[in-house]
C-alpha cells in the first residue's frame, strides 16, 4: 500500500448514542448542524456536532496510518468568531492524549481545547491554499502539525468543484 488517504470534515460528527466529548448540545453545536446540514438524509435525524476532536482524529490515524488527508466542510467553519479543538482529554484527573480504550472513561471525560481565531469571510470562491484567509490556513496548519501528515485536499463548499488540491 502506497498511499493512504483519510477523509476528516473540519469539525466532529457522531450518529447515535454513545460517548462524545466534544458535542456541544447548545447554540454552537445548532450552528454547526445547520451550516453543514448535518441531517440524515433518510431520515432527517440530527447528526451530533462538535468542534474537531484531535484525539479521536489521532486514533484513527493510528489504526489507519494515513499519509495524507483530505479535509472536508472547512467552509462550515467561515462565520465562527473563534474555533475550538480539542486536544486532550482529562479523566480522573489526569490529562491524556491518546483516546482511552474504555468507554466508561470515555463518558467522563473533560476536553481541554485550544482556541484559533476564526476567519470570519467565505471561503468557498478559494482555488488554492494561498487564497485563504490567514486564520483559515492557521487551522489547516494546526491540523497538519499535530497528525504529522499532510492534508492534501481541502473542501471548500458543497460542489465537487469546491476542492482546493496542495501538492504536497
Amino acid at each position: 500500500i502506497g498511499k493512504v488517504i483519510g477523509v476528516a470534515k473540519a469539525y466532529t460528527t457522531r450518529v447515535g448514542g454513545g460517548p462524545f466529548p466534544s458535542e456541544l448540545t447548545d447554540a454552537v453545536g445548532q450552528k454547526l448542524r445547520d451550516i453543514g446540514a448535518e441531517y440524515g438524509v433518510t431520515t432527517g435525524r440530527p447528526r451530533r456536532c462538535g468542534w474537531l476532536d484531535l484525539v479521536v482524529l489521532r486514533y484513527s490515524n493510528m489504526i489507519n496510518g494515513y499519509t495524507t488527508l483530505n479535509l472536508t466542510k472547512l467552509d462550515v467553519l467561515d462565520t465562527f468568531d473563534e474555533i475550538k479543538v480539542a486536544v486532550s482529554y482529562t479523566i480522573n484527573g489526569k490529562e491524556i492524549t491518546s483516546f482511552p480504550a474504555d468507554l466508561d472513561d470515555l463518558a467522563t471525560a473533560t476536553v481541554n481545547y485550544i482556541t484559533l481565531p476564526g476567519w470570519n469571510q467565505s471561503i468557498s470562491k478559494c482555488h488554492t491554499f494561498e487564497e485563504l484567509p490567514e486564520n483559515c490556513q492557521k487551522y489547516v496548519r494546526f491540523i497538519e502539525k499535530d497528525l504529522g501528515i499532510p492534508i492534501e485536499w481541502i473542501g471548500v463548499g458543497a460542489g465537487r468543484e469546491e476542492m482546493i488540491a496542495i501538492d504536497v
